[in-house]
């Protein structure tokens, strides 16, 4: 049977069809809702994915993701408790990963927040295609969403509010449990500082799972790199469309 995903947008999300999209061509079975309809029906075990899309949800205005984070804590959080329990996976892109630090979701499954995401150290959008390095995985953090995918891949950023800061003590138990599964570097690999880092993110950490590696968070768009077409540089030379790992990886998982 095809995993059902639940797509919840509200206002000001503007990545949800494309999500929705993406996990369609994946194979999974979408359900794409307002956060309204789902407080309403009340069924959060009816889904095997739980997908939090970017945009910028009630307008960033209490900063990005904060409002939804509330909401979420407010009406989902035993049922997401209990999602989480029972094995199911959740994305969350660009204003999704905000939303998944600030409810406490990630980086430990505790809603506590410990980590955020903040201001970039240019002051400015950055709207960009940029490459990441997807660490090798541990026996400790399984690669649920990023199996198969290469040392180096490209994909698209686009977020005013990127900069991933966490304390000292909280950063060196992140990275020491292996939960970092994504970096900005250069096309080599290496740490090269802006604009390869796009938002001064510490440690240049652009994605982390919680530490069973069934809830991701990410700053770039895996959903906007579906085709190869949709990279700049297709017709020069050959790519695998990365974004496209993610969302098959998923479906995949409840095979």
């Amino acid at each position: 049977m095809k995993p059902k995903v639940l797509i919840l947008r509200t206002a000001g999300t503007n990545c949800d069809k494309e999500t929705e999209s993406a996990f369609s061509l994946a194979g999974a079975q979408t359900y794409l809702y307002h956060v309204n309809h789902v407080k309403e029906k009340n069924d959060l075990e009816n889904y095997q994915i739980i997908a939090l899309p970017g945009g910028f949800s009630y307008g960033d205005d209490l900063g990005a993701g904060k409002i939804l984070s509330l909401e979420l804590l407010l009406w989902f959080k035993e049922q997401l408790k209990e999602f989480i329990s029972r094995g199911g996976l959740i994305i969350g892109i660009c204003n999704g990963f905000q939303v998944l630090v600030k409810t406490g979701i990630l980086p430990d499954l505790d809603f506590k927040q410990k980590i955020t995401l903040t201001d970039n150290d240019s002051a400015k959008f950055e709207d960009r295609w940029v490459y990441l390095n997807v660490p090798r995985p541990t026996s400790r953090v399984p690669r649920i969403w990023l199996d198969g995918l290469p040392e180096i891949i490209n994909l698209p950023v686009a977020h005013g509010e990127g900069k991933f800061y966490a304390e000292s003590d909280i950063l060196d138990k992140i990275e020491s449990k292996g939960q970092v599964v994504l970096r900005y570097t250069d096309s080599s690999g290496k740490s090269a500082g802006y604009p390869f880092n796009p938002n001064g993110s510490l440690n240049d950490i652009a994605g982390i799972t919680d530490v069973t590696g069934k809830v991701l968070g990410l700053m770039p768009h895996p959903e906007r790199f579906m085709f190869k077409h949709q990279w700049p540089h297709w017709m020069e030379k050959e790519v695998f469309p990365f974004g496209l790992k993610f969302f098959e990886n998923s479906v995949n998982y409840f095979k």
